[in-house]
């Protein structure tokens, strides 16, 4: 189930200035909403997630905040928001995500997402529940936030895979097929297939992501618009939990 939060700038709380690389603070503050209202729900997410093959998988995704004007601080690495609201939308895979607990969850709530420099205060001033996605064989989406694919190489590094690269649709499919595997406790039984075609020149994204601390990584992802032939369960894994890797880390999402 997929959810737009509007949401109101606090600027004498805390200010106007957020991090460029604002997706794990930005993760961390969904985790804490969901924390004060359900501990148990919010453990779950962080420990557990589905489980297949020894991995685990958060199937939540996030967008990139939607800001309608704003200034970048290069040199501070700062986002200077300068609109009185910004916009996100989140999307829940697990039972337990109904409209009642998300809007509960984040109705009138406050966070903030900050590092040690500088944050802002938001208030979710509006919860709206999305259509549920209308599949057809073949749709056309956009990235709300980088989809992330990648495999490690002969030196036991994560190689970043750009759309264009040939191996990219086999990443996309086995990734759905293991979330499918996870859900439902069983491989998928019907024919798996992945066709992309790209409708736009794909934009890389290099996020950093708990930037400035020794547990830094960074990430690669890429934003674009697409056309993508998938069977009907796997386009509505995709689209509720994210594309490719990362999604309750701020990739992934589509729309």
């Amino acid at each position: 189930m997929r959810f737009k939060l509007t949401m109101q700038i606090q600027p004498e709380v805390m200010g106007n200035e957020m991090p460029i690389n604002y997706q794990y603070p930005l993760q961390a503050a969904i985790y804490r909403t969901l924390a004060q209202s359900d501990l148990e729900f919010a453990t779950w997410l962080h420990e557990n997630g589905y489980q297949q093959d020894g991995k685990r998988f958060k199937l939540f995704a996030f967008s990139n905040l939607i800001v309608p004007q704003y200034g970048i601080d290069k040199e501070r690495e700062r986002l200077v928001v300068k609109s009185d609201f910004v916009t996100l939308f989140i999307s829940f895979l697990p039972e337990k995500s109904t409209r009642k607990f998300i809007q509960g969850v984040f109705r009138d709530r406050t966070f903030q997402v900050a590092d040690c420099l500088s944050g802002v205060q938001f208030m979710v001033r509006e919860i709206k529940v999305m259509r549920p996605l209308e599949y057809q064989p073949e749709m056309t989406f956009r990235t709300f936030s980088p989809v992330c694919i990648s495999l490690r190489n002969d030196h036991n590094q994560m190689d970043y895979l750009a759309p264009n690269d040939p191996r990219y649709e086999l990443g996309i499919l086995t990734g759905l097929l293991a979330r499918y595997n996870a859900i439902y406790g069983e491989p998928y039984s019907g024919e798996p297939y992945c066709h992309l075609q790209l409708l736009s020149e794909p934009k890389p994204t290099l996020i950093r992501i708990k930037a400035g601390t020794p547990n830094e990584t960074r990430v690669r992802g890429y934003r674009y618009q697409f056309k993508i032939d998938l069977p009907e369960e796997l386009m509505l894994i995709a689209y509720e939990s994210g594309l490719g890797e990362k999604g309750s880390m701020g990739f992934g999402m589509i729309g």
